[in-house]
């Protein structure tokens, strides 16, 4: 017999054989070969054929599975990326928070100066009290004090610091 006499001798499986095949490869995706001539005698055909069905299975499967973790990995990726732009957003927002309360003690330290050369005499400024409350009966965390409050203690007071904290 010469190679194409071969070629066209091959029987295609049928339906059922893969179907036997398939049970065969998801309980083991190694064929040993005590199953490979179980299998080959129990589905009619040479031990060579199911060698190459399992060789060829299991390149597809491979692919599969590869292809199925390039997947996760993208969303794990596409995750770690919208996580990466929410922090850089609170990044930009916190250091314009920053920006602003260097801005308000720069304003009110200049105020303080200005009014102590003006009129000797020292500002009132507002302080921040944790358990505070306004006397017009709303609840707040500021209210006027006649203390002038050092640079930590204000910087305590807007980022919401309990008082006990800030020595």
């Amino acid at each position: 017999m010469d190679f194409q006499t071969q070629k066209h001798n091959k029987k295609r499986l049928t339906q059922e054989q893969v179907r036997l095949l398939e049970r065969s490869f998801s309980a083991d995706k190694k064929l040993e070969p005590e199953l490979k001539l179980h299998l080959a005698n129990q589905l009619g055909v040479p031990p060579r054929q199911v060698a190459i069905w399992y060789q060829n299975k299991r390149a597809r499967w491979k692919t599969q599975s590869l292809e199925l973790d390039h997947s996760t990995l993208q969303v794990k990726l596409e995750n770690a990326l919208s996580e990466k732009r929410r922090l850089e957003k609170d990044v930009k927002y916190l250091q314009e928070e920053l920006r602003k309360a260097q801005e308000m003690m720069f304003a009110m330290n200049n105020q303080r100066d200005y009014q102590q050369q003006q009129h000797h005499q020292p500002l009132n400024f507002v302080s921040c009290n944790s358990t505070g409350s306004s006397e017009e009966g709303g609840s707040s965390s500021f209210h006027e004090d006649h203390e002038v409050l050092k640079i930590d203690e204000l910087y305590a007071c807007l980022i919401g610091a309990d008082r006990a904290t800030w020595s």
